[in-house]
């Protein structure tokens, strides 16, 4: 009786380390703040301060200054270990002048990616334009450090962050694909021919779209409040599971105040039609527009970085992230309403 006494409770003391051992194997597995530390208001604020310089010159598509815009986020990828689906080393999906017309010149989207471990089929795609709108007629360079630097800064630094999950080999389940498009500007020209000509990953394996223009700034409406915020445009529209994803990991985190004012269908600004997501949206692909909402700056020379909120930008950027991670790692795809 004392021997067998002994051997039970020899199995329940093996049984509880090996419970406890798989506990905390899980726990680092799914743990992403782990990751999203890495993206930083410094890291932000380093990049910006470049990506939205004078040197960049307004990042008008088709001109040196989007050109340099494109080596710089290719530079990024390639230094952090980042590939691209295209081919080895190439980051750019190339778009003809004929595509745009109306005199604009040859430009590029930026594609890079991190491969699913487990449903690589199955896509989360995260787009900002890289563009601007040039140099004014009197010399002044349209900076454009909120629209869109902040956009393009932000999915550098998620991609990183993402990066880091991989090394230390918790990876997406799903695939994510870092899009930077071009020609947002002037017509929403990049992400159209990336959906409509040349769909890098088959939009029928396209789980969600992310899109992110405009999240550095504090509009008239929230600077008194002092509160993180983002309005957040599309969530509900094609699949209600993403919008609860989306409020659960806000809430688990974060707590910003989401503000759905320009979500409604008869929003005047009919902002869900004027970015990228909505080329997205109209193959059916659920999708969720982050966006701080327009100020005194936008489309003027002013939108400097100088006067971006690198606090809330870090805090939006992580957001964003844990909102990728949850839907590129649940179960089941999310469902289309």
């Amino acid at each position: 009786m004392k021997k067998l006494l002994i051997l039970f409770l020899a199995a329940v003391f093996l049984t509880s380390c090996s419970s406890s051992q798989n506990k905390t194997k899980t726990e680092k597995t799914v743990n992403p703040e782990t990751y999203s530390a890495t993206i930083t208001s410094a890291e932000l604020k380093d990049m910006l301060y470049t990506y939205a310089s004078d040197e960049f010159e307004g990042r008008k598509t088709g001109e040196p200054g989007q050109k340099k815009a494109i080596e710089f986020i290719k530079s990024h990828y390639v230094a952090n270990g980042i590939p691209s689906p295209i081919s080895e080393g190439d980051y750019f999906q190339e778009i003809p002048a004929s595509y745009f017309g109306s005199g604009i010149k040859d430009s590029e989207n930026v594609i890079a990616y991190i491969k699913g471990s487990e449903k690589p089929e199955e896509v989360i795609v995260i787009s900002a334009h890289l563009d601007h709108i040039g140099i004014e007629r009197d010399g002044e360079i349209n900076n454009g450090a909120d629209d869109d630097g902040s956009g393009t800064v932000a999915i550098l630094e998620i991609a990183e962050a993402f990066k880091a999950a991989e090394k230390a080999g918790n990876g997406p389940k799903r695939t994510i694909v870092f899009l930077h498009v071009t020609g947002e500007e002037i017509g929403l020209y990049g992400s159209r021919y990336y959906a409509n000509e040349d769909p890098i990953f088959p939009l029928a394996n396209t789980v969600a779209n992310l899109n992110i223009d405009m999240i550095g700034r504090v509009d008239p409406k929230h600077e008194d409040s002092g509160k993180n915020y983002l309005y957040l445009i599309g969530s509900d529209k094609l699949s209600k599971e993403l919008h609860n994803v989306s409020e659960e990991v806000n809430k688990k985190y974060f707590n910003l105040e989401f503000d759905y004012t320009y979500n409604d269908d008869n929003d005047p600004n009919r902002f869900y039609y004027r970015s990228d997501h909505y080329n997205f949206a109209k193959n059916n692909i659920p999708v969720i527009f982050y966006f701080n909402g327009t100020h005194a700056d936008y489309h003027r020379p002013s939108d400097t970085p100088d006067k971006i909120n690198y606090d809330f930008l870090e805090t939006r950027s992580k957001l964003i992230f844990h909102t990728a991670w949850e839907i590129a790692n649940r179960e089941e795809r999310l469902k289309l309403d």
